[in-house]
């Protein structure tokens, strides 16, 4: 049986790249290529799989309406699957508890959770507020894979 360590270093092994999917309104699924990492809930403090969505992005809003996901990491032959419910927390999904200083805070938690490494940590906060980009928890409920 997988758990999220193997969903972090199989993700690590391709810098965090994943695929995350949703669902549309006609049930079909949308997929994109994400950078995930496994990290602990800002408030719960339990561990997720975080990723990183752009404002705007067809993702948000599906989660928006169907709040789960399945997330899928890779390196060769090898993949692990995290299934569950997303909490999204941003500019437009705020959270009790989370100020924007947290969530700034909390995006390069993910960021880094993924592989990121930054330079420039004040550009990166500057970019991530122009983009509106929004945090998205995945709480795991089934972890499955290959091996």
């Amino acid at each position: 049986m997988s758990d999220l360590r193997d969903f972090a270093r199989i993700s690590a092994a391709d810098q965090g790249l994943g695929v995350v999917t949703t669902a549309r309104d006609d049930g079909s699924v949308q997929a994109s290529v994400v950078n995930a990492g496994v990290l602990d809930h800002p408030v719960s403090g339990a561990p997720v799989v975080g990723l990183v969505a752009a404002g705007g992005s067809r993702k948000l809003a599906n989660l928006r309406r169907r709040p789960r996901t399945t997330l899928v990491a890779k390196s060769g032959w090898q993949w692990v699957a995290v299934e569950g419910p997303t909490e999204l927390i941003g500019p437009d999904d705020p959270k009790p508890g989370i100020d924007a200083d947290r969530l700034r805070l909390l995006l390069r938690e993910i960021f880094t959770a993924a592989g990121g490494t930054h330079d420039n940590w004040e550009e990166y906060d500057r970019v991530m507020a122009s983009e509106g980009r929004t945090a998205v928890l995945v709480k795991p409920e089934r972890v499955y894979s290959n091996s």
